[in-house]
């Protein structure tokens, strides 16, 4: 009886001491917002490769899709094998962050501009509005010249379908938001077999996708999201070397 009642006294000091030495540190980085951001976004790959995202324990491949690009020709995900890629779901009137995704796009073009092998695939959220015509003018306008840079519009549903559950990266109409539609601004990584892919978090967890409204300069945004350009970057040089 005694035994027991010491037992309880001394896992109760230890619980004891506990709270007085860590929770004061657990809160202090929950009020300062770093108990998801710096842990989440400290990332190191553990052994230099990329994490397939996958879903019910299956590797995610990119979904079929065909579409018209920006000079009218049929493009498709077979179009892209062999290649790594960025995707990214955006639309041209956007007055919000499609500039900032277009202009990190370019510096991606820009800096893998003698790889035979890297593309994007834009995929217009407002295909009523974005003709090819009107695809072709903003390719103009932001100085796309990759050959391999889609600019793609078609079938609205087929579109969303592979926005919100080909990729799960967010896109809706919204009325009540600037340009008429919402979307998420994150960019996913594609391999050179199609299937998507990321680097992972100190945990082990994939990031999934890369933060694609954010520049490089700028470093952070007024809700002190970090940048992903740069690990963005790293992690196509790394596809590319597979």
């Amino acid at each position: 009886m005694k035994k027991g009642k010491y037992t309880y006294v001394w896992v109760s000091f230890v619980i004891l001491i506990f709270g007085i030495i860590f929770i004061p540190k657990i809160i202090d980085r929950v009020k300062g917002g770093t108990i998801v951001e710096s842990d989440r976004m400290n990332i190191k790959n553990n052994d230099g490769n990329l994490a397939y995202v996958e879903i019910n324990g299956s590797k995610r491949r990119v979904p079929d899709f065909t579409f018209l690009n920006q000079d009218s020709l049929v493009v498709s995900n077979r179009d892209y094998l062999g290649k790594v890629y960025v995707v990214e779901f955006f639309f041209t009137s956007c007055p919000t962050i499609c500039p900032i995704m277009t202009k990190n796009l370019v510096q991606l073009q820009d800096n893998f501009k003698g790889f035979k092998n890297f593309g994007v695939a834009s995929f217009s959220i407002d295909p009523k509005n974005d003709t090819p015509t009107a695809l072709k003018r903003y390719a103009e306008k932001y100085e796309i010249t990759d050959l391999d840079w889609h600019l793609m519009t078609g079938d609205r549903e087929e579109i969303y379908e592979l926005a919100n559950t080909g990729f799960n990266i967010f896109a809706a109409k919204n009325s009540n938001v600037p340009g008429g539609f919402e979307h998420s601004g994150m960019f996913a990584l594609v391999d050179k077999r199609g299937f998507i892919r990321s680097r992972v978090d100190q945990f082990g967890n994939p990031i999934i996708y890369y933060r694609g409204t954010i520049t490089e300069q700028e470093g952070k945004n007024d809700e002190g999201e970090t940048e992903q350009i740069t690990i963005l970057k790293e992690d196509i040089k790394k596809l590319l070397d597979e």
